[in-house]
């Protein structure tokens, strides 16, 4: 099958590879332009750019596709000349509108990373851990204008653990996606089978993370402390402020309520209060319960282990960490939360 392939992120990697190796012709791959990275901020290919150069495939760059934008024109005319079979999408990143995806023969198929309608939108992995999602999923959907509306032909679900992150759970989409993409376009169009429409109720909105998500209210229960932290664990993390720092924070276990050091007078303990920090853990007070911390990363930093991030201050049970603002919830605002 002639195929265009349009993604950028590693997440959409994966899916290039397979359906090269499935023997598709890739006529092109679109990917969005390079961008200024590190400490140098020189520019830097995708995940996706630099897998399809190292296959031999062509690329394309458009900045945009809407009409009248510097290149669209260009882009859409040349996608026409390819008279491509299908185009297969996957966290893209930009807006494909009605024109080209109307351009190959069957349509634009989207690799999306939640069981669609919940999770539409931008950041679907991050928003279902942060929710506290038991589940998530592949949906392949056949694109329309709409925000991740289109009928969809195949769905699998894939289990949230309570110690996954942003990164395990990414990772095991794109697996997947790459393996049921394959599995979709091996018999593709089958006669006779049509998408189906997405259902009306359960429709949520991923909207993109940004950097007001990142920091950490400790006047919530743990388990939701836990599910923040994680879903923006490696990146871009999670933020607190801790000796006139601000700091991220990775990797975070939800401590049994049960056991002694969680019972002795743990009702005075306030939100962001570290209770423990020795080899064994550094555990932090939250609104209800509290949390085990596993990695930090002080500004201009690498990621430390909660050990090494001992080692290298002063840290002692009864210090605070903060919210970003400078803040910590006293155990009066927590009664006035809703």
């Amino acid at each position: 099958m002639r195929l265009v392939f349009a993604g950028t992120p590693e997440f959409a990697r994966l899916a290039l590879v397979s359906l090269h190796e499935a023997g598709h012709e890739i006529v092109s791959v679109m990917t969005q332009p390079d961008r200024p990275a590190g400490r140098g901020l020189s520019m830097v290919a995708s995940p996706v750019k630099a897998e399809a150069l190292a296959r031999g495939l062509p690329v394309m760059q458009p900045a945009s596709l809407r009409h009248g934008r510097p290149g669209a024109d260009e882009a859409a005319e040349h996608l026409q000349s390819l008279a491509p079979d299908l185009m297969v999408v996957a966290a893209y990143g930009l807006l494909l509108p009605s024109h080209v995806l109307a351009l190959p023969k069957w349509g634009c198929i989207n690799i999306h990373a939640s069981l669609l309608p919940r999770w539409r939108g931008a950041a679907p992995i991050q928003r279902a851990i942060m929710a506290g999602d038991n589940t998530t999923g592949i949906c392949l959907m056949q694109m329309e204008e709409g925000l991740d509306t289109g009928p969809l032909w195949a769905c699998h679900s894939l289990d949230i653990s309570s110690r996954d992150t942003f990164q395990t759970v990414h990772d095991r989409l794109s697996e997947l996606g790459a393996r049921l993409i394959v599995e979709l376009l091996a018999g593709f169009p089958e006669p006779g089978r049509q998408p189906a429409t997405q259902p009306e109720l359960g429709i949520t909105y991923a909207h993109k993370i940004l950097r007001q998500d990142c920091p950490i209210d400790w006047s919530r229960a743990a388990r939701e402390v836990s599910c923040h932290i994680r879903a923006l664990d490696p990146v871009p993390g999670a933020t607190t402020r801790f000796q006139d720092e601000v700091i991220k924070v990775f990797g975070a276990t939800v401590h049994d309520e049960s056991c002694d050091l969680m019972s002795s007078n743990m009702v005075s303990r306030r939100p962001g209060e570290i209770v423990r920090a020795d080899r064994h853990a550094l555990m932090v007070a939250c609104g209800h319960g509290m949390v085990a911390l596993e990695g930090f990363q002080r500004p201009g930093g690498r990621r430390l282990g909660f050990r090494e991030f001992l080692n290298g201050r002063k840290v002692t049970a009864g210090q605070f960490f903060e919210s970003v603002d400078g803040t910590s919830a006293t155990a009066g605002e927590l009664e006035r939360r809703p």
